[in-house]
């Protein structure tokens, strides 16, 4: 698998520059980030692949049962999903503390730059795990993580327990759900047969007009 490297438009929509050219000062800082970024992090990840059913809204993977309606639409032409985490590891999260007492802007960009790269790193993932499928006739949809629309944030900690994601990746998550190190993903993946254009949830696809950094938004 080839290094994630930090997509530095999207970096930049998560500054709130969508829609206006960013100045010199501004790009040198991103592509300097950018760098240290990539050449810091130590990325990992982690899937199963588990039988999936689907009951109303009650959606059976494997040992996970969550209620969730958006989650059953969005598996309704799936038999099987992977259950899928990932991490950049504690580099960023050590780096953007640094620089939160040393250099504000430059934590600010760092913040960015790693939201970008960890997104980055799962399409990575993603495009491998896509391949293990293919000579199934079978296709990847877009990842849908716990936190996103009804599927509860709650079902972090089973995602990661049913994966040994502690000792695997060491991904683990706090007593509010946030995962340690920061910069880290859960998912759920659906297996289709049906041809997909791409395997990541994009901002097309989310249903939420005002986000700030919707592509359409541009």
């Amino acid at each position: 698998m080839t290094a994630p490297r930090v997509r530095e438009q999207e970096a930049l929509r998560y500054l709130g520059l969508r829609g206006h050219p960013a100045d010199n000062r501004t790009l040198d800082l991103l592509h300097s980030c950018s760098s240290e970024l990539e050449t810091g992090i130590s990325p990992r990840c982690v899937s199963q692949r588990f039988p999936l059913q689907i009951h109303g809204n009650l959606v059976q993977m494997g040992p996970l049962e969550a209620v969730s309606s958006k989650l059953a639409y969005h598996l309704r032409n799936c038999s099987e999903v992977f259950l899928f985490a990932a991490t950049l590891g504690p580099f960023p999260d050590v780096l953007i503390r640094r620089y939160s007492a040393l250099d504000m802007s430059r934590a600010v960009v760092l913040q960015a730059c790693a939201a970008s790269l960890i997104e980055s790193y799962c399409d990575l993932c993603g495009h491998a795990l896509a391949e293990q499928v293919r000579s199934e006739g079978l296709y990847l949809c877009p990842r849908f993580s716990p936190g996103y629309s009804d599927f509860d944030i709650r079902f972090q900690k089973l995602f990661l327990d049913i994966l040994n994601a502690q000792k695997r990746i060491g991904l683990t998550a706090t007593d509010s759900m946030m995962l340690a190190p920061s910069k880290s993903v859960t998912a759920v993946i659906g297996l289709t047969s049906h041809p997909q254009s791409c395997h990541k949830m994009t901002c097309e696809d989310c249903p939420s007009t005002d986000c700030p950094f919707r592509k359409d938004a541009d």
